[in-house]
């Protein structure tokens, strides 16, 4: 980005997840760009290239974001991945996450709070390395 502001990419078929994480991030200094089904994330990550990427595990199919994961694995996305969720304890039993890469998973519903920190931290992680 040419104004230094770390860019996240954010993927969510879901209108309101989208505004609530633009507006979250934006007011605190970071630029959005979001996209609502895995194809058009995979375009827009194309041209971006994000510092950091939140997508919906559940988009327009059942496994649209873990196929987005992996698509941009094979792009070789240095980028830290964060999987949103909305299936709750249960999904760790039925995916790897340590396989697709992920730096973390976020359970929805979402809190700023928990949000802003934990980008925080894998940012400055990320540029120590």
């Amino acid at each position: 980005m040419s104004d230094n502001r770390p860019l996240i990419l954010c993927l969510d078929d879901d209108p309101d997840i989208l505004s609530f994480l633009q507006i979250v991030l934006e007011s605190e200094g970071y630029a959005f760009v979001g996209a609502n089904s895995a194809v058009e994330g995979l375009r827009t990550y194309k041209e971006v290239d994000p510092d950091v990427v939140i997508v919906d595990l559940m988009m327009e199919e059942v496994d649209a974001g873990t196929g987005f994961v992996k698509e941009i694995q094979l792009l070789g996305n240095k980028a830290p991945v964060f999987m949103l969720s909305s299936v709750g304890d249960n999904l760790s039993m039925t995916t790897d996450y340590s396989a697709l890469g992920l730096s973390g998973v976020f359970q929805k519903p979402l809190t700023k709070e928990l949000l802003l920190t934990v980008l925080k931290t894998k940012l400055a992680e990320t540029a120590q390395v």
